[in-house]
Formats: C-alpha cells, sequence, structure tokens
C-alpha cells in the first residue's frame, strides 16, 4: 500500500526566492510611494489663476476710439479707449472762466477794501478826536462852573459891601444937617456907595458872562457826544463792509475743486492700461455709448500668474509658504515650470451634510450618518514663476507636485 502513494515533489527555491522578491519589492514600492505622497504631496485637482479686473468708464459719452481687440495682450500705458472729450473740455473752460471771474471780483474787492480800511482808520482818528474834544468838553464845563461859582461868590460879595456902603450913606447923609460930620465925610460915603455899585454891576456881568462859558461849554459837550457816537456808527459800519471779503474767499476752494474735477473727467476720456495684461470680454464697438461704471471689458493681470492646488487636509501639514513646487499644465503637458508656495488657504465652507446647517437660532443638524467621511481640501496658491504668458489662461487644469524646502 505504501508504494501506491506518490510522495509530494520537493518545492523548487528558485521560485520561491523569485515570489518573496516580488512581494518585498511591492511592498517596498508601496511603502516608498506612500512616503513621497505624504512628504512630497500632489494634487491634479488645480486651476490656473491670475487677478483680473472690470475696465468701467469714470464719464460718459460715446465712444469715438476703440484701441484694443478681444484678446488682445496690452503693456502698461497703452491707449485702450477714447471717449469723446468735448463736453468735458467745455466744462473746463467753464470752470476755468467762473474761476478767473470770481478772482477778479476778489481783486476788485480787495482794492475798494484797502480803501475802506483807510477810511476806517480815519475814522477811527476822527473817533479818537471826538472822544479827546469831548474830554477837553468835560474840563471845560468843569472849569466854567468853578468860574461860574466864583463869579457867583464875587457877586454877593458885591451886593454885600454895596448893602453896607448904601445902608451907611443913607445912615450919615441926616446928620450934615445937624452938624455931626463935615460935607467931605458925605461925599467920601458917596464915592464909596457909587464904587460899590459899580463892582457890583462888575460882578454881575462877569457872572453873566461865566455863566455864557459854562452854557457854551456844555452845548460843546454835547455835540462832542453825538460825534463819538456818530463816529462810532460811522466805524462799524466801514468794518462790516471791509468783512464782506469773506464770502468770497470762501469760495475760492469750490471754484478750484470745479477745476480740478472739469480736469479730472476730461483726463478720464482716454483710458490706458494701468498694467501688462490681457484683454477679454470684449463686448462693444466704437460709437457705442458708455456709461460710468458700466463694464466695457475685462483686463487679465498679466504680470503674476498662480495656480490654485486643492489639497487634501492630510496633506496641508506638509505645505509650507516658500515650499518648491512643481507645476505642469495640460494645455502643454510636457513643459514643467517652476513654481513656489504663495499661501495655504485656512477656510472653505463646511459640508452642510456633516455639520447641518448654520443659522441663527438653534444648531440644525443631520439625522443620517455617513459611514465614508471624505477628507476636505485645502486650496494652495502656487505662483508660477518662468512660464510665458502666451501659455497661461485663467481657469486652465494642471497638475502641482510639491518639492518642499525653500524655493532656490
Amino acid at each position: 500500500m505504501a508504494d501506491s502513494i506518490d510522495p509530494r515533489p520537493d518545492a523548487d527555491p528558485v521560485g520561491r526566492i523569485i515570489s518573496i522578491t516580488i512581494i518585498a519589492s511591492a511592498v517596498v514600492c508601496l511603502i516608498l510611494v506612500i512616503v513621497l505622497t505624504a512628504m512630497h504631496p500632489r494634487t491634479d485637482d488645480a486651476t490656473v489663476f491670475a487677478n483680473f479686473i472690470g475696465i468701467a468708464p469714470v464719464v460718459e459719452g460715446p465712444v469715438v476710439h476703440l484701441a484694443v481687440q478681444d484678446n488682445q495682450y496690452v503693456h502698461k500705458g497703452d491707449l485702450l479707449y477714447e471717449i469723446d472729450d468735448l463736453p468735458y473740455r467745455y466744462a473746463l473752460k467753464q470752470a476755468l472762466s467762473e474761476q478767473a471771474a470770481l478772482e477778479g471780483n476778489i481783486r476788485d474787492q480787495t482794492r475798494q477794501i484797502a480803501g475802506q480800511r483807510s477810511a476806517v482808520v480815519a475814522q477811527r482818528a476822527a473817533q479818537n478826536a471826538s472822544e479827546a474834544a469831548m474830554h477837553r468838553a468835560t474840563a471845560l464845563i468843569d472849569e466854567a462852573t468853578a468860574d461860574v461859582g466864583h463869579a457867583e461868590a464875587a457877586v454877593k460879595q458885591a451886593q454885600a459891601e454895596y448893602d453896607y456902603a448904601e445902608s451907611n450913606l443913607k445912615r450919615v447923609e441926616p446928620l450934615l444937617t445937624r452938624k455931626f460930620v463935615t460935607a467931605d465925610q458925605v461925599d467920601q460915603l458917596r464915592s464909596n456907595t457909587k464904587a460899590r455899585a459899580e463892582q457890583l454891576r462888575q460882578a454881575q456881568a462877569q457872572l453873566v458872562l461865566k455863566q455864557a462859558s459854562l452854557k457854551a461849554a456844555l452845548e460843546g459837550q454835547t455835540q462832542s457826544v453825538a460825534e463819538v457816537g456818530q463816529n462810532e456808527a460811522q466805524v462799524e459800519q466801514r468794518g462790516r463792509e471791509v468783512r464782506i471779503l469773506d464770502p468770497l474767499t470762501t469760495q475760492r476752494e469750490g471754484r478750484q475743486a470745479a477745476v480740478e474735477h472739469a480736469y479730472y473727467n476730461l483726463n478720464h476720456c482716454r483710458v490706458y492700461a494701468p498694467f501688462d495684461a490681457r484683454v477679454t470680454n470684449l463686448t462693444i464697438a466704437e460709437g457705442a455709448y458708455a456709461h460710468v461704471g458700466e463694464q466695457l471689458f475685462t483686463l487679465i493681470d498679466a504680470r503674476i500668474w498662480w495656480t490654485v492646488a486643492n489639497f487634501r487636509e492630510d496633506q496641508i501639514g506638509h505645505i509650507h509658504p516658500g515650499d518648491h513646487a512643481r507645476v505642469f499644465i495640460m494645455q502643454v503637458p510636457n513643459a514643467e515650470f517652476d513654481g513656489v508656495v504663495d499661501s495655504v488657504g485656512y477656510g472653505v465652507i463646511p459640508d452642510p451634510d456633516v455639520i447641518g446647517v448654520i443659522k441663527p437660532g438653534l444648531p440644525a443638524t443631520d439625522r443620517t450618518l455617513n459611514w465614508v467621511h471624505l477628507a476636505s481640501r485645502y486650496p494652495v496658491r502656487v505662483r508660477i514663476l518662468n512660464a510665458p504668458a502666451e501659455v497661461l489662461r485663467v481657469g486652465a487644469t494642471s497638475l502641482v507636485a510639491i518639492q518642499g524646502g525653500n524655493h532656490r
């Protein structure tokens, strides 16, 4: 029975070695792929991108000259289009004319005000003179009042002396017939009485004169006070006439602003390229009426180009600003371009299927459970360094491989 059973043939050692080598190589290759993919992430979910601006007129009017064509490459300072500038030239001339008229009016008013200021100075001098005359009149009144007082005192004294002399004469004259007094004594008393009468008359006349002087001084003071009030009113009126220039000078800034605004509008009738760019989405022709703020076409900034690559969140940790990158564009798949990481994205819109809908009030969560979770992707902006402008197009598909380390 033992002879009827075939013995198992021995395994070939060479085949075993080859199998083990193949399996080990596959494992090593898998490990290398995993390590290289983790350390040097790559993605084909990338799009070429550049800054672009819409060209819209600042002033409105018919387009009289269109200097570009759709998809044309323009350099900084090249003329893009021109709007009819005749209305804005007329507006500038009107603004300049109004400004010149204002300046002429200011010059005329300045000359008039210079004369008015001289009149104000003269009027103030007259006012000072009137005030001085009023003070002098006051002094004269005081002096005349004192003189009147002295004259009245002199009249009273002369009146008393005359009354005494007259009563003494009346008392002595009857004594002459009785020979109690001599005729010479009576004549002397008569002469004294006449003299006292003359003194009284002179004192009264002096009093009348002093009273007249006092009255004249009072009238002079009244006139001086009136002149002071009149001069004050005239000085105030002259001052108001001098200040009439202020409303004119305050208009200077407004007129200057109108001139500058007219220059601004005229200068914007001709529009030039602000940077090297590519014209696109040109949808107008010469003769079209351009409205303020309405976009005529788009300029793609040709100075700096990026590719925005979306990397998985488990790859983001191996990407840093400044890292060197290799960029391939589908349009020229055999060409490789250098790139450098400019920035790494920090936010994307959350998936509503995971966190629910974000809205005011209480959070809204989904009661379903997803068994497969997809990694989020974050945009990484890679600046393309050496690609020619005619190759790059906004929205072109690209492949990005991060090499790591700073760009050399």
